[in-house]
């Protein structure tokens, strides 16, 4: 007898397009974003250059997440701290993420199925709702982070009050319904366009801050410093949260799906070909936006003994004197807030896309994304109404802690899932692809562990076994 897991069975006798149940999933699938389920055309017969720009977008919308408000909390305090320590942390972040989009893209395109309908149709139910509210945590961390950075950036150019734009950022919510009702190569025209601005604004900072190579070069190697000192994994994690985002995981294996590739061995092979190569050009230049905000606050203020430059705000008015280039600030202030607006964009369908999946509900795009959105203002407003402006980056800070520790419960599922034969048939992951895999969720998981006893263990409890 054969073994029923050494091939993809295509169920040639069912909906093509559409995961059927069998092959290890317990329901029937449903498109993921229905509204642009398959809407982009991929050329069965184009040369490979074509076939790639067919493929090419969903990749950078999930580089949003790698660059985000939150991002630069974290990178400018630890590049103001300890210089160009923390470079490596980012690379190893990097290389992490490339390869957990690498599975979500085999895991959307093989099973059709994102990873919250995966998580809903394998687990048990209260299983899977337990999921659903760390990840639905996820989404509103990561989401605090995109509000309070578009209105610091709204604050910092155009002088509104934070409260104030905070309530505007609620308006982003049209932005996407208008461009995704248009198409969704409208969607990732903006947030293509939106990403080249920051990295225009990130070239410039460079030319001007005149940072040390050789430093540089020194801080991609991994320091042992990172795990005796306390404050420095606090920001190192915070780092990786703020990187390896779990709403992302969601988020790409339901895009990746917009493209209309054939339901096939060959053209799954094909569509995993294209769509990691564009995820994984999308996350380096990530790599360059993320090392560059720490580099220049490295640069900038720990070169100059300006050690505790950790807000954002704070940076802003120092860059310009500091560098002695008048539109250095400006430049950052503009970056900040295409970073933030970029990112409101697809927090918002992460947000759709994890409620869809893991209650197997449909509501109205507008009214998920209002609601996703409002999640994250309310408290931002209540938290800068009570303790005032100067909390934002704290708050920045912890919401990317926050996000790290949610890691584990999304990278987990989706190890298990693109390992299993059964649901992945051949296009499950080879050995070395699953010990790497498997070595990346151990370091984050670890990483979280030790972070929660440093910071919540007493002292006197850690020394008396040996922590």
């Amino acid at each position: 007898m054969s073994d029923p897991a050494a091939t993809f069975d295509t169920d040639s006798t069912s909906r093509e397009d559409t995961p059927c149940r069998g092959r290890g999933w317990r329901h029937q699938g449903r498109e993921s974003l229905p509204e642009v389920f398959r809407s982009i055309r991929v050329p069965q017969n184009a040369s490979w250059w074509r076939k790639l720009l067919a493929f090419a977008g969903p990749g950078f919308l999930v580089s949003v997440g790698y660059m985000d408000p939150g991002n630069w909390a974290t990178d400018l305090a630890g590049g103001a701290k300890f210089g160009y320590t923390l470079l490596s942390v980012i690379l190893i972040s990097n290389l992490m993420a490339i390869l957990l989009q690498h599975l979500c893209v085999k895991l959307g395109v093989v099973t059709g199925r994102d990873l919250a309908q995966a998580c809903r149709d394998h687990y048990p139910k209260p299983v899977a709702w337990a999921l659903w509210v760390l990840c639905e945590a996820a989404i509103a961390a990561c989401d605090l982070a995109e509000v309070i950075g578009s209105a610091i950036g709204l604050q910092l150019l155009f002088g509104i009050p934070l409260v104030t734009g905070c309530v505007i950022t609620v308006a982003d919510v049209m932005i996407v319904m208008l461009l995704q009702n248009k198409g969704f190569r409208y969607v990732e025209a903006l947030v293509i366009t939106l990403i080249l601005t920051i990295g225009g604004c990130f070239a410039a900072e460079m030319i001007f801050s005149k940072p040390d190579l050789g430093g540089i070069a020194r801080g991609f190697a991994p320091s042992a410093e990172l795990l005796h000192n306390k404050e420095m994994l606090f920001v190192a994690i915070g780092i990786l949260g703020a990187t390896v985002m779990p709403h992302n995981l969601y988020l790409h294996s339901a895009i990746v799906q917009t493209r209309d590739f054939q339901r096939t061995d060959e053209g799954r092979a094909e569509a995993i070909k294209y769509a990691t190569i564009d995820s994984t050009g999308a996350l380096m230049f990530a790599l360059f936006i993320n090392g560059g905000i720490l580099i220049l606050a490295a640069a900038a203020f720990h070169s100059k003994g300006m050690h505790e430059v950790a807000e954002i705000q704070e940076a802003y008015q120092l860059l310009s004197p500091v560098l002695g280039v008048g539109v250095a600030s400006t430049l950052f202030a503009v970056a900040l807030l295409a970073s933030g607006q970029n990112s409101t964009l697809t927090g918002t369908l992460a947000g759709q896309i994890v409620m869809e999946g893991f209650l197997n509900i449909r509501l109205k795009p507008w009214v998920r994304r209002l609601i996703t959105r409002l999640i994250a203002v309310v408290p931002a407003v209540v938290i800068i109404a009570m303790f005032g402006e100067k909390q934002t980056t704290n708050l920045l800070i912890w919401s990317q802690v926050i996000l790290s520790m949610q890691l584990g419960f999304a990278v987990v599922p989706l190890l298990m899932f693109t390992g299993d034969k059964v649901k992945m048939g051949r296009f499950a992951n080879p050995l070395w692809i699953k010990v790497l895999a498997w070595v990346s969720a151990a370091i984050i998981i670890v990483l979280n562990v030790k972070l929660l006893v440093d910071f919540f263990v007493p002292e006197a409890w850690r020394a008396a076994i040996g922590l």
